[in-house]
């Protein structure tokens, strides 16, 4: 049974005072130990291996979408046209960037089996909250950026995220892999909600130490979207009595992979010294894990300092809180006029 939530409130302290009382009974979930779920009774059987590093899917599942599609990759190409027109023209972005902030309205829809796994509305705040911060340049961490990127460090990005609808159905799977059989109602999935128009985030457990994957654009919009492992969504430090994984319990899992979503790659371009088309993110020798030491260089040519704290490379939650300039300008480009995301206007 699909359960709706709609108009919910936007503001997460509101949000707070009018869920009180409905979650003044509720078991607190004890704190979680390094790579446990908080409530390990109960999600034992059903939490697959631990994670041992960030792992995200949204290349591989593109890789089998250009194989069952044979026109993807030709409207993918015409994107990576437009996408490369505008963030070469400093005219086209200042007339984008002008007037309102571009509000994307969220669906979160949550496939559970354990009432743990039915994510309460707080902890799915918490993560929309997240999102509006990292992707502003407003998040606590961000005064950690080094010196060597404060001049390329993204902030005052005009786009909200704006909580627009939950959708809960119980499960009796334990996980869900990367086939996209969670976003399909008829294999027990839920269906996008206006998926041209809003944003579908799937909370649910994954399979295969896997975090989430992502849809670029130019994909089929019934399966557009975001999929998160639920114990990686949400915060942590926002939201402590939710059910989380630890290392990956500060919302960044949705920060990286909405980020995907609107058209940006891994910092290495999935390749050692691979391109991932933005032009003041240094060149990385592979994914960085974890929380690297300062300094880390790669060993691409001129061997560069690594911006391991970056939202797309695959350090842990606590130690990614930056988008680069050009991410910013890429990801404009993908909700601009005549860009892929325009619909969401």
């Amino acid at each position: 049974m699909d359960l709706r939530f709609t108009n919910s409130p936007k503001n997460y302290n509101d949000m707070k005072k009018s869920f009180f009382i409905f979650f003044a009974g509720s078991v607190i979930l004890s704190a979680c130990q390094k790579t446990t779920v908080t409530d390990s009774t109960k999600v034992a059987e059903e939490q697959t291996a631990p994670i041992a590093g960030r792992r995200c899917a949204s290349v591989e599942v593109l890789n089998e979408q250009l194989k069952a599609d044979p026109g993807l990759k030709g409207r993918m190409d015409a994107i990576e046209a437009f996408t490369k027109r505008y963030t070469s023209n400093s005219k086209l972005q200042r007339l984008s960037t002008v007037g309102d902030t571009m509000i994307i309205p969220v669906v979160v829809n949550v496939l559970y089996k354990t009432a743990s796994e039915n994510l309460n509305i707080l902890q799915i705040q918490s993560q929309i909250d997240v999102l509006n911060e990292d992707y502003k340049g407003t998040n606590g961490d961000i005064n950690l950026v080094p010196g060597t990127f404060t001049s390329v460090t993204s902030t005052g990005m005009k786009i909200r995220f704006e909580l627009d609808a939950v959708v809960r159905k119980s499960t009796t799977k334990k996980s869900w892999s990367t086939n996209d059989a969670m976003k399909k109602s008829a294999q027990g999935g839920i269906d996008p909600t206006s998926p041209t128009t809003k944003l579908n985030m799937w909370a649910c457990t994954l399979g295969n130490s896997l975090l989430g994957y992502a849809q670029f654009p130019g994909g089929s919009s019934a399966t557009d979207g975001v999929v998160i492992l639920n114990s990686a969504f949400g915060s942590r430090s926002k939201y402590a009595a939710g059910y989380y994984i630890s290392t990956y319990d500060l919302g960044r899992t949705a920060s990286h992979e909405v980020g995907h979503w609107l058209n940006l790659r891994h910092i290495w371009g999935d390749a050692n010294c691979g391109d991932d088309f933005v032009g003041d993110t240094p060149l990385h020798t592979s994914a960085n894990y974890n929380c690297p030491a300062a300094g880390t260089r790669s060993t691409c040519t001129g061997a560069p300092i690594m911006m391991t704290m970056n939202y797309m490379d695959y350090t842990a939650d606590a130690c990614m809180y930056m988008f680069s300039i050009g991410q910013k300008s890429r990801m404009e480009a993908a909700y601009a006029v005549g860009g892929p995301r325009a619909t969401l206007r």
